[in-house]
């Protein structure tokens, strides 16, 4: 179970008083997520999450998390919405950590994403887009083109241990990506995350996008790349050009791209694969195989870079005309 901090039942108790939830009934670990502890917490109120924030979360950006939940939630995105105490406060400490009561989400992620899923994903992504024009706080992307090369540094020497020849071909993919990255595409808040675990359904509509942490400032178009790797890949490594479509054309029904983000898309596609590799070849040499946190596939995201670098017009993600 990923509870890294434990809470003993006075201090829980005292701490969802102080947010007038009523009497605590129950409370129990959840065993999903890796880098915060949670707790599912019962009250007379109703069910919340409490979420204690551990060190591989910076304190100094809980604020513009929270705050930007509180945003969505109120500008009509369906997302988890941070409760405020009677002093008004999102942000607590509890038990030595920064802590945080959010609203129960219901609804359940799909392991195994349809064409309808992809589509009801690109208008809810489009829909986060230009509600995120109005929030104004500002987070940089440490993990764009200019964090890849200090983290591919830092993964050592040891990367040729997961594929013969890795090392030369990140080094040569990054620098193409280096030299040919976007600089003036329209830019607001994006997720950065939205992986299918991170968006749950109930029945055939969107209940909610959750786990905003990795959320900052960048290019709108990376996000919907994003979410192309993440959405549009069969388990065997196949690409399915359906469900980009579906997903592409539901997402210009509501924001149109511009003709330069079209032009881009492919790259942004390719360089959203090499981020993805980079944190997941550095996650498999420095985290043991006993640790909480699972291990990913460094090689999928390989395989996914090699067909987007292969990619010569967004017409081969499913967009007729474009």
């Amino acid at each position: 179970m990923a509870v890294y901090t434990q809470v003993s039942d006075e201090e829980l108790a005292r701490f969802v008083a102080s947010y007038g939830l009523g009497e605590l009934k129950s409370y129990k670990g959840i065993a999903e997520g890796v880098e915060n502890t949670n707790y599912l917490v019962n009250t007379s109120s109703g069910p919340f999450i409490l979420t204690l924030y551990e060190k591989r979360v910076a304190q100094k950006d809980l604020p513009f998390f929270l705050e930007l939940m509180d945003h969505l939630a109120t500008s009509g995105i369906k997302c988890p919405t941070p409760l405020h105490d009677r002093e008004g406060r999102m942000l607590r400490q509890l038990a030595g950590r920064p802590a945080a009561i959010i609203t129960f989400l219901e609804g359940l992620w799909v392991r195994r994403p349809r064409v309808e899923h992809c589509a009801l994903l690109g208008r809810a992504l489009a829909e986060f887009h230009l509600v995120g024009q109005n929030y104004r706080a500002k987070r940089a992307n440490s993990l764009s083109v200019n964090g890849w090369r200090p983290l591919f540094e830092a993964c050592g020497g040891d990367i040729d241990t997961i594929a013969p020849g890795l090392a030369e071909e990140i080094e040569t993919e990054l620098a193409h990506l280096e030299a040919n990255w976007p600089t003036a595409l329209p830019s607001g808040i994006i997720h950065a995350d939205l992986f299918p675990d991170n968006v749950f359904f109930l029945g055939s509509k969107i209940s909610g996008l959750i786990d905003f942490y990795f959320a900052c400032n960048d290019m709108l178009a990376l996000d919907i790349a994003i979410c192309l790797n993440a959405w549009c890949f069969e388990p065997d490594g196949a690409f399915n050009v359906t469900k980009a479509r579906a997903l592409l054309n539901a997402y210009t029904s509501e924001r149109v791209l511009s003709t330069e983000e079209l032009e881009f898309l492919p790259l942004l596609a390719r360089g959203a694969a090499m981020r993805f590799l980079l944190t997941r070849v550095y996650d498999w040499l420095n985290t043991s195989e006993h640790a909480l946190v699972e291990r990913k596939d460094p090689i999928e995201y390989l395989r996914k870079l090699r067909f987007h670098a292969r990619v010569t017009s967004v017409n081969e993600y499913g967009l007729e005309n474009a």
